[in-house]
């Protein structure tokens, strides 16, 4: 049998210039994106780019103060962190509509490394935020000097989904305590639950009935007003009230003097061992950062056709992590929330976010002292407020649809978040990614193929009944490359194919379309494969092999077995020489 050619010689088609590389845009533009908005930007863009910078802020802040007492620090840290760590991104992002800043799942992991080391609160944790930001900056800049942009994809949708309403359930026991007014000891979700739990005789019911005050306005502007900062108004209203009223002296704890002024520039200085011991933290914080920053910028480009550069958004991430280190804030992410209110109010460039940050400015600069009135119990009903929105019960039908697997992956990492602990629940969700991504690969989509009349094609039999099978040949389709994790799978569906197969086979036409790759073990099953057929008086034809792997099988000899004449253009070739009396011949 003589292969029909349909296509040019290998040397010929590495000489045609099949893909051209997108213009580059201009240095500066490349290095600060923003920069290319400058000159078409308008009044009217402006306005838009204000309005939505102004209600950012106003969701933010009293989400960053929130985010603080969770990560350990002092609420005028999270302020901090929303400053400088803001414009370094609206300068270097690629996103025009993403909105950094404190976050609950970062803000958790900043408490997980640095509250073992110091007193929730004090200067030394202050400083020891500080430094792992600064920390997890470095491993930002060395990434996109590596350019590892690709790391993040080993964050799977199931483990991303599991993690993320692991750390709502983490958020939420987290401020049992100053819903409750109750001073709670633990650290980890369970004994925090526990400890709660035993103190419930000590419960001051002058502080739970704000927190439930708090939650239940929250809920209902969300439900009746959406488009309302019901965080900001309750938070508003909650100082006006603490200060005519005097929570204080009724024992409803409060935030206490903040200072006023705008963050100055200091370097953190904490021992070396301490460094070391928040190491892997930093690690784990870049990871779950970038993972959920580089997926919601992308989600979100998407809509208005713009493109997100990841090697560009590693170096902005970097600097806005360094701009919290060295200016008293802590480590920062994005936020899906605040980036979805950015988009809805119209905001266009990074400049929306540069109004948030003078905003921002504003309440440090003037605004500090009714601040210090804020009741603790409205802080904790905002995350709690927060935390309850990151629960989607869609995201769990979506993976149910696609396959329970991945159901199983998601619940897994919400049980290591709960049980274990944000750190470690990291390293068995990476875990968790690799084995599914090697699940996956061990045991890829596979089909045996029939002639469809109404497709004018061969198509997979299991899915149309009415395909015609050619007797004594059976056609076989790998959808996947062929490599170590699934050689053996690949050698043992063929036989069971042709043990399935209606009658006795004397062909068997493997359609390599999908074979894109084939590695050293690949190459040892497809020689396997073929030899032990042969031993069988079964011979294997291969169709629709691609020119670059046609030249890869005969420079590893696996041709040679196979035969050259055994190479077919198009799967109903392959059957119809097949099918000929002298089979093929």
């Amino acid at each position: 049998m003589s292969p029909t050619r349909t296509d040019t010689t290998q040397d010929s088609y590495e000489r045609q210039p099949t893909f051209r590389a997108a213009r580059e845009e201009p240095l500066l533009t490349r290095t600060i994106p923003v920069a290319g908005e400058i000159p078409n930007y308008r009044a009217p863009s402006a306005r838009r780019d204000a309005v939505a910078g102004l209600t950012v802020a106003a969701l933010a802040i009293p989400s960053a103060m929130a985010y603080a007492e969770v990560a350990g620090v002092s609420p005028v840290n999270g302020l901090y962190a929303l400053l400088l760590p803001v414009v370094a991104y609206a300068f270097l992002g690629s996103s025009r509509q993403l909105a950094v800043g404190p976050e609950g799942s970062i803000a958790t992991l900043v408490a997980a490394a640095i509250l073992p080391l110091a007193v929730a609160g004090s200067p030394n944790a202050a400083e020891l935020a500080a430094m792992l930001a600064i920390l997890v900056a470095i491993c930002f800049a060395a990434a996109w000097a590596l350019r590892l942009g690709w790391i993040a994809d080993y964050f799977s949708r199931p483990v991303l989904v599991g993690y993320i309403h692991g750390v709502a359930v983490v958020l939420v026991v987290g401020q049992l305590g100053k819903l409750l007014g109750l001073s709670i000891d633990a650290k980890d979700p369970l004994p925090q639950l526990w400890e709660v739990i035993r103190e419930l005789g000590s419960v001051s019911g002058t502080t739970f009935a704000v927190s439930v005050a708090s939650l239940a306005a929250l809920f209902g502007l969300r439900l009746l007003m959406p488009k309302l900062p019901a965080a900001l108004l309750i938070v508003v209203a909650a100082i006006g009230l603490s200060w005519a009223v005097d929570f204080a002296a009724h024992g409803i704890a409060v935030v206490g003097p903040i200072p006023a002024g705008l963050p100055s520039f200091d370097v953190p200085t904490p021992g070396f061992a301490d460094i070391v011991h928040l190491l892997p933290a930093a690690l784990g914080i870049f990871l779950v950062c970038f993972a959920d920053e580089i997926l919601t910028a992308r989600s979100f480009a998407g809509k208005h056709n713009q493109n997100v550069r990841g090697s560009q958004e590693l170096l902005a991430m970097g600097a806005a992590n360094a701009a919290a280190g060295f200016t008293q804030g802590f480590s920062v992410g994005a936020s899906g929330s605040r980036t979805a209110v950015n988009d809805d109010m119209g905001a266009r460039s990074q400049i929306a976010g540069l109004f948030a940050a003078s905003a921002v400015a504003v309440i440090l600069l003037f605004l500090t002292e009714p601040v210090q009135y804020l009741p603790k119990a409205v802080l904790g009903a905002v995350i709690v407020f927060a935390a309850v929105g990151l629960i989607d019960p869609q995201a769990w039908r979506a993976l149910a649809a696609v396959d329970p697997v991945e159901v199983a992956i998601a619940a897994v990492t919400t049980g290591c978040v709960i049980f274990f602990g944000v750190l470690d629940a990291l390293v068995v969700a990476v875990g968790l990614s690799m084995v599914d991504t090697v699940r996956r690969s061990a045991r890829p989509h596979d089909a045996v193929l029939g002639w469809v009349e109404r497709l004018g094609r061969y198509a997979d039999v299991s899915l149309h009944p009415s395909a015609r099978v050619t007797p004594g040949v059976v056609v076989y389709r790998l959808d996947d490359r062929l490599f170590f994790a699934n050689a053996r799978y690949f050698k043992g569906r063929v036989r069971e194919a042709i043990r399935a197969a209606p009658g006795s086979v004397h062909w068997l036409v493997l359609d390599a379309d999908a074979m894109t790759h084939v590695d050293a073990t690949g190459m040892d099953a497809l020689v396997d494969v073929t030899e032990g057929l042969r031993r069988d008086e079964i011979a294997l034809v291969m169709a629709r092999l691609r020119t670059r792997m046609e030249k890869q099988l005969e420079d590893a000899g696996a041709l040679d077995v196979i035969g050259p004449d055994h190479l077919y253009p198009t799967v109903r070739a392959a059957v119809d020489a097949c099918a000929r009396p002298n089979g093929g011949s």
